[in-house]
């Protein structure tokens, strides 16, 4: 019988409390305003699509690497792998940015270009070439053509003879005499 008269007691107190804590609790922290929410920059719909420039396929797991810089912050790096249509699509990238693309295949040329993103949705394709030949200023040594003909220049190549004199008794001073 105690309890039964107890209990709207208990419930009125409980209910008057519960309605009062959102004051009590304001009273304590006034400076308390919540954390601030900073909305992200507009981003660009970017979509890659890599080929082979021979005969148009797509290339499979190509690595499309975006370097996005803000002005001259560099603001890392985003690395993702074609699929099998031979695209990549990335989302995150704000317009206003300046992004390098740098393309990495194997047995293709490495492709890099910087790009302004100032539109909304932006599509490229990527074209990769097989690597050429190397540039070298050296001659390989089977080839004459030039490589110290006319120079007179002993020992260049393998195949080289050391030019030959008129005279049988003239004297070269880089050679030993017989006796």
């Amino acid at each position: 019988m105690f309890q039964r008269l107890h209990f709207p007691i208990c419930v009125l107190v409980a209910g008057i409390g519960i309605s009062l804590s959102p004051f009590v609790l304001r009273a304590q922290n006034d400076n308390y305003h919540g954390r601030k929410y900073k909305t992200p920059p507009p981003s660009a719909h970017i979509e890659v699509t890599v080929l082979r420039d021979a005969n148009g396929k797509p290339i499979e797991n190509a690595h499309v690497i975006f370097h996005p810089t803000q002005g001259d912050r560099d603001t890392g790096s985003l690395e993702l792998k074609t699929n099998d249509d031979g695209k990549a699509i990335i989302d995150v990238i704000p317009i206003g940015d300046t992004v390098t693309l740098q393309v990495i295949a194997n047995g293709y040329q490495t492709y890099g270009q910087s790009y302004k993103i100032d539109k909304p949705e932006l599509t490229m394709e990527i074209r990769m070439k097989r690597p050429g030949g190397q540039y070298s200023i050296y001659k390989n040594p089977g080839d004459n053509s030039g490589a110290g003909s006319g120079s007179g220049s002993s020992g260049s190549s393998p195949n080289a003879t050391p030019p030959s004199s008129s005279s049988g008794n003239q004297s070269n001073p880089n050679q030993p005499q017989p006796k």
